[in-house]
């Protein structure tokens, strides 16, 4: 186990030579009086699904094992709006699991994401951290089976408008420098989000490049590896995080939100996941192929997936990047390797594993993968996505195509194997929502599936509805046509959701 663990770049991992849902409160201790650690933070998300911050000096050791024993007192008020002022106080207990050292903290400082009590020290039932882990052992439970998800972070820098190498509209797809603008912030947060146990698939610079006067706004991907569903938001929300801080340093501004300019490429936050039984990835069969379970749980996210907008698609803005004729889907529907449509089947290296040799006519060293790569892509989130509730909503859509009998008979009938954009008239696709409002009547219609096993709270469905029909942002991008001042404004607004 040292020498898998030998290149792990989080510090606790590779001091403690241990794997972190190992981790005892005394490995914590040890790593602290080892490495000279001066501060503990505790890191927990709010109902704004933005990660909060408690700081804690070290003063000895025996306060040290209070605060990592029992944890501490927090205002719920403040950090949920489903929470009353005449009684907010809740506790935050640590996940030893998630410790990392603070990559920009001036004082050598640990931090650990936390979890959220009530007063009689039950799991707070609106936390979306609990949420998620409701969803998923509701999941095992009833399957046998776990989630494991991945997600796409892309985000835009802003700066001044750089003359030498200038970039192309709409072409940064893999671009390199200099042609690519801000690489060195990209990989400076590949490495800090690494370093605080997050599991990088790449990285790389995305289609959106945009000029605007004397500025220019560039894109930038960071995928992750499949990784248990909670462990994945966890990993999602800390990079958000990271990536603003290194843009900080940098004197730069980033922006996770679904459009920065109508007429250009938006920001999303595509998710893949697959079911896992016993090691092995059920989304194939026998022979590789899809498997029945892939299609029920495809059939699961099809179905719930106007709902699940409520989730990912959170501020007015989301619905300026879903629009029609955009990668950016429309139409539920589904297919293989197709980017026009809302739950893709990506490649998933079946029958080429003579690629290498092809590649390196000398290697002869045979490799052998028992996990199948294969996913399935939900491609309608984006940056502004209550991150841990929309995972839990897709696990529960899982869950939901795996029950419901019907589930192959809709994946049957939504499966396309052409440009939807380009056919998008003779179709007759249902669609996603086309405001927050009408995202927040779906999910009221859809209440009894996310609140059946207990899972979402009934409070938070209604709270979340009713702040989504709040906005009443129907019809937003027929109104703001032709406005480009007030189109501008609507935009900044919801510059840094998320």
């Amino acid at each position: 186990m040292d020498s898998q663990l030998a290149l792990n770049p989080n510090k606790v991992v590779s001091f403690l030579k241990k794997k972190p849902v190992d981790f005892t409160k005394k490995d914590i201790i040890h790593f602290i009086e080892q490495n000279g650690i001066r501060m503990v933070n505790f890191r927990y998300v709010g109902g704004d699904g933005k990660l909060k911050t408690l700081n804690f000096i070290i003063n000895d050791k025996k306060y040290l094992e209070k605060i990592l024993s029992v944890g501490e007192r927090v205002d719920g008020s403040s950090l949920f709006p489903y929470i009353q002022t005449s009684a907010s106080d809740l506790y935050v207990v640590p996940r030893y699991r998630t410790a990392y050292v603070n990559p920009f903290a001036d004082i050598p400082t640990l931090d650990l994401l936390c979890s959220y009590y009530d007063k009689h020290g039950n799991p707070l039932d609106i936390a979306p951290e609990n949420i998620l882990k409701k969803a998923h052992a509701a999941l095992q439970e009833k399957t046998g089976m776990q989630l494991e998800a991945l997600g796409e972070l892309e985000f835009y820098v802003s700066s001044e408008l750089d003359k030498i190498y200038t970039i192309t509209p709409q072409k940064g797809y893999h671009e390199s420098h200099p042609f690519a603008k801000w690489e060195m912030l990209r990989t400076e947060a590949m490495r800090v989000i690494s370093e605080m146990g997050g599991r990088i698939k790449y990285g790389h610079s995305e289609v959106g490049n945009i000029v605007s006067g004397d500025w220019e706004y560039v894109q930038h991907e960071i995928e992750f590896l499949p990784v248990n569903v909670e462990e994945a938001a966890d990993q999602l929300v800390c990079a958000k995080w990271a990536i603003r801080e290194v843009a900080y340093k940098l004197g730069l501004e980033v922006s996770f939100a679904p459009k920065i300019i109508v007429g250009h490429a938006g920001s999303g936050m595509h998710i893949h996941s697959r079911l896992v039984k016993n090691g092995r990835n059920q989304m194939v069969d026998e022979t590789g192929s899809l498997s029945e379970t892939a299609r029920k749980m495809i059939g699961g996210l099809l179905e719930m997936a106007p709902s699940l907008t409520a989730f990912g698609n959170t501020v007015p803005t989301s619905f300026l990047r879903l629009v029609p004729h955009q990668e950016a889907p429309t139409n539920i529907c589904w297919g293989d390797s197709n980017r026009s449509v809302l739950v893709r089947v990506p490649l998933g290296w079946k029958g080429v594993h003579n690629m290498i040799y092809d590649a390196n006519p000398n290697e002869k060293e045979p490799y052998e993968d028992p996990m199948s790569n294969q996913t399935v892509e939900l491609r309608s989130a984006d940056g502004s996505a209550n991150v841990y509730l929309l995972l839990a909503g897709i696990t529960t859509a899982a869950l939901r195509g795996l029950e419901n009998s019907e589930s192959l008979d809709i994946a049957r009938k939504l499966y396309v194997s052409i440009d939807v954009g380009k056919h998008q008239g003779g179709l007759n696709l249902p669609q996603l929502p086309n405001s927050c409002f009408d995202a927040g009547e779906q999910l009221v219609r859809d209440r009894a599936l996310y609140e059946k096993y207990g899972v979402f709270p009934a409070r938070l469905i209604e709270g979340v509805s009713d702040a989504l029909k709040a906005y009443d942002d129907q019809h937003l991008s027929e109104k703001l046509f032709g406005d480009g001042d007030e189109l501008k404004k609507v935009v900044s607004k919801y510059l840094h959701c998320g």
